[in-house]
């Protein structure tokens, strides 16, 4: 795993090496084992490189072609180069390296920019040919590795990460504002937008291509769930097992230490599984897995993750977060270089700490509640369009926002929860998908946000995102779209952005095979009973039925049937406690940031309910503490 930039000089003097060194040393901690650079006329390349795959100097990049007309960086791993390299050596390609770098300038100089329908794996690269005068970017097919980029004035600056670009003098750090919206709604920044104006994420299974001659934008990859199997359950089950047993094998091949991430949960506790399948008998009692507990019984789920280890024979390291959070939180945000809030943050980074001091390459499960439905939201959703399905829409458009707003004036939790189910079942199902999965609701925001703020905003609402995700997908059902949804949104700016900045914080690679775009494909041509199973035994739906069905002879009932988790972190007590004083010099000291947006007497009224324990405002409260955090380190520079 690495870190990448880099910029053309099109229409500038030739490029300077000190803002090289300085987008470079901006990411170091993407790359601590080895630092490059390459520089001409047009262009300009940094590498910081985190040694995987080929340890030797050979390895090292920026790296060139054969015949020196092809220069890249690359950040990420590919799984199947080595089946790419010996079909190449076979047709007489010589290779100089045992890397996966140099496979896909082979596979460039064979077949252009459709050289990615031939990769397999996590990545973002920049591929420059000499000869053209020609700059290739491109990121994986479900947006597990990052990529940014400023194009101004027919020149293109481009990083793993935005601090990378902030590095550059005369950066333009001027807010995006609907943004900002999206962020409170989403606790991110969703692709392709970034906090700042004119800057950008390529959005997952895209590739960019530059020029003096200009920009070219392309989708080359998306996830269709419009040809459905006609395959039994047994038969998918049977893929299935296939599939994940050489998605897994696949991501086990390391020339350095590789471990796993092991929650307790049915994702990762599977993989574990999985892995230890693929790993010889003499191999398997040294698989090594990190787990994270609470001090908070109610959130800590390390008996499980410990009975999975003991089952497995696994070589197993646990971490409690007792009193960490108000001393490392700071430290922790600072590598997200726009606002982020999901709060799993924090576990996540202490996990990827803690496998750091027992391996380079960690093996995870993420992917498998948005690919094979195991979120607790899809049931809601099931249970809303039940309901939905039993009023006329002129009863639900008329008479339920009434009884929501009438639940509003109660504080109770139970209230709380009829407001958003009322609020939900008025609308259509894409928008009921939205209200009950966002983090701030309309009356909040409406409370919230200063007059002046909301002016610039206009008529702008950040449900066009989950709508636009939603119309786009070909699914026959709206399960398939909602997942489709969350694949295109939550997955890559959400789930993906957490794991990569929290494992690269610590110089770690996470590799997910469930997120495998084989995996993905084959998935998404099963009915969507496979995945959310309604039967009379259980009218509220299984979810994740066939993963589950997969993993039964792995793993235990109660392993696979207890109640969900998640990462789940005690936020509300940590306000009220650990980081009560941290969030109110962040909220109430007057400085720039939050209180541009909204109005400082609102937030302090949402505090003191919350403080006296009227309402549960811990997540716009959050959102609200990070967005400050963030603004600290990177604005008020």
């Amino acid at each position: 795993m690495c870190g990448i930039a880099g910029y053309t000089t099109f229409y500038k003097d030739k490029a300077h090496v000190s803002s090289l060194e300085a987008m470079g040393n901006a990411i170091a901690h993407r790359g601590p084992d080895a630092s490059d650079t390459y520089i001409e006329d047009k262009l300009a390349l940094v590498h910081r490189r985190l040694a995987i795959i080929d340890l030797s100097d050979a390895g090292v990049q920026p790296m060139h072609s054969n015949d020196g007309r092809y220069v890249i960086i690359f950040n990420g791993e590919i799984y199947n180069y080595q089946e790419h390299r010996q079909q190449l050596e076979a047709e007489g390609y010589p290779f100089k390296t045992h890397t996966d770098t140099e496979v896909i300038l082979a596979l460039y100089d064979k077949y252009g920019t459709e050289c990615l329908a031939h990769l397999n794996g996590m990545f973002a690269f920049a591929l420059w040919d000499k000869t053209q005068e020609q700059l290739f970017i491109a990121r994986d097919r479900m947006g597990k590795k990052p990529l940014y980029y400023h194009y101004i004035n027919g020149d293109i600056f481009f990083a793993s990460e935005l601090k990378s670009l902030m590095a550059v003098n005369a950066f333009p750090k001027t807010i995006r504002q609907d943004a900002v919206y999206d962020f409170f709604a989403y606790q991110y920044v969703p692709d392709p937008k970034t906090i700042f104006e004119d800057v950008f994420k390529l959005p997952p299974g895209h590739f960019m291509v530059f020029s003096a001659q200009g920009m070219v934008k392309k989708k080359y990859w998306d996830v269709s769930f419009a040809e459905q199997g006609q395959e039994s359950e047994s038969e998918f089950t049977s893929l299935l097992n296939d599939t994940l047993l050489s998605c897994t094998k696949n991501r086990m091949v390391s020339d350095v230490p590789l471990g796993a991430f092991l929650s307790g949960g049915v994702d990762s506790s599977g993989v574990v599984a999985l892995m230890s399948q693929v790993a010889s008998e003499d191999d398997s009692n040294h698989i090594t897995t990190c787990s994270i507990g609470f001090d908070d019984e109610k959130y800590n789920e390390v008996e499980f993750a410990r009975a999975v280890a003991n089952q497995y024979h696994t070589n197993h390291h646990e971490f409690t977060v007792h009193q960490n959070v108000k001393d490392n939180l700071k430290n922790i945000t600072r590598y997200f270089d726009e606002p982020f809030a999901d709060p799993s943050l924090v576990p996540t980074y202490f996990v990827s700490e803690l496998a750091r001091e027992q391996v380079t390459v960690a093996v995870a499960g993420d992917g498998g509640d948005e690919v094979f439905a195991g979120y607790e939201k899809y049931a809601v959703d099931h249970l809303e369009n039940k309901l939905r399905d039993k009023f006329p829409s002129w009863l639900r458009r008329s008479i339920f926002p009434m009884l929501a707003k009438c639940c509003g004036l109660i504080s109770a939790t139970p209230f709380k929860r009829a407001r958003s189910l009322f609020n939900s079942l008025s609308v259509s199902p894409d928008m009921g998908f939205y209200i009950s999965n966002s983090f701030i609701t309309d009356d909040q925001w409406q409370r919230l946000v200063r007059p002046e703020f909301s002016k610039k905003l206009g008529e702008y609402h950040p449900s066009k995102i989950t709508l636009d995700a939603y119309q786009a997908a070909d699914g026959p059902d709206h399960l398939s779209k909602i997942l489709y949804t969350d694949m295109k949104t939550y997955l890559p700016g959400g789930i993906l952005v957490k794991v990569d900045r929290m494992s690269m914080a610590n110089s770690l690679e996470v590799r997910a095979p469930i997120l495998d775009y084989e995996v993905v494909e084959l998935a998404a041509k099963m009915p969507s009973d496979y995945k959310f199973k309604v039967s009379e035994e259980n009218t509220s739906g299984e979810k994740k039925h066939i993963l589950k069905k997969l993993f039964q002879p792995m793993l235990p009932n109660e392993i696979l049937y207890r109640k969900k988790m998640g990462f789940s972190v005690p936020l509300a007590e940590w306000l009220r406690g650990e980081l009560k004083e941290i969030a109110e010099d962040c909220l109430f000291s007057g400085r720039g940031g939050i209180t541009h947006y909204f109005k400082p007497n609102a937030i302090r009224k949402m505090w003191d309910e919350h403080q006296s324990c009227k309402r549960d405002n811990s997540s716009p409260l959050w959102s609200m503490l990070m967005f400050q955090l963030w603004w600290d380190e990177y604005m008020e520079l």
